[in-house]
């Protein structure tokens, strides 16, 4: 399944006109390591440094929609979690004596300095979904679908409630789920998919058929993420909602 920060990507270059804009050139003129990924999304050398171990050097992916996704630079066979690890697990797997503390703790390169990240603007927009988040402003969270690995059909789940939401975020956890698993209806895989022309509307307030904006995609709030569930999103959401 596509992660989470994937999926905001894939949202975002859906209808770009509705995303965030990019940083410019002159916001990260002086950043070491600068790669633009696409048109929302930039890359940059960054690292943790744990007195114990040294520095840990990753790459940081800063998506225009607020997510924020690392890929460390150790060695592959030596480094099981290699790719797209959010700050608090890189923090965590650089040995880095204080943790639970990424945004001091995970540096750039800054003319030739190592900065913190909370000193920088590659968190613009990082703390802008996070305010809003935080004030629960949201409009609504729009349908998804989950695809069944065992027949490949697309199923809806609606997420109205934070009950739903639930349903959604748990089957989204399953790396083998199933159309039998459904919480709704009671399907299986001989059930016919939903056609192309009806799962274009997924319940954004804006625009009946909108492909993914800010109104209807979340980011995280406390309808979509949940305090005793011990996933990294989760997690994450609610040590950072403590620190705001």
């Amino acid at each position: 399944m596509e992660s989470e920060c994937e999926m905001r990507e894939e949202n975002n270059n859906n209808n770009n006109n509705n995303g965030f804009c990019v940083f410019s050139d002159d916001e990260l003129k002086d950043v070491s390591g600068v790669k633009r990924v696409g048109g929302d999304c930039v890359e940059v050398t960054c690292g943790c440094t744990s007195h114990r171990y040294g520095d840990a050097v990753g790459r940081l992916r800063v998506f225009s929609n607020g997510c924020l996704q690392i890929s460390c630079e150790c060695t592959p066979d030596m480094c099981f979690y290699h790719d797209n690890m959010t700050p608090s697990a890189f923090e965590k797997h650089s040995g880095r004596e204080t943790a639970r503390k990424w945004k001091n703790n995970i540096w750039v390169i800054v003319n030739g300095e190592k900065v913190p990240l909370f000193k920088t603007v590659l968190l613009k927009y990082y703390n802008k979904v996070s305010k809003a988040a935080s004030n629960n402003v949201r409009g609504c969270h729009r349908d998804e679908f989950i695809r069944c690995t065992e027949c490949n059909k697309q199923r809806r789940f609606r997420q109205r409630t934070k009950e739903e939401c639930r349903l959604h975020h748990d089957a989204l956890a399953d790396s083998n789920w199933k159309c039998s698993d459904h919480p709704y209806d009671k399907i299986t895989c001989e059930n016919e998919e939903e056609r192309a022309s009806r799962r274009v509307y997924r319940g954004c307030t804006r625009s009946p058929t909108c492909k993914g904006c800010t109104t209807c995609v979340c980011f995280g709030c406390n309808v979509c993420r949940f305090s005793d569930c011990t996933c990294q999103t989760c997690t994450d959401f609610t040590w950072n909602a403590k620190a705001e």
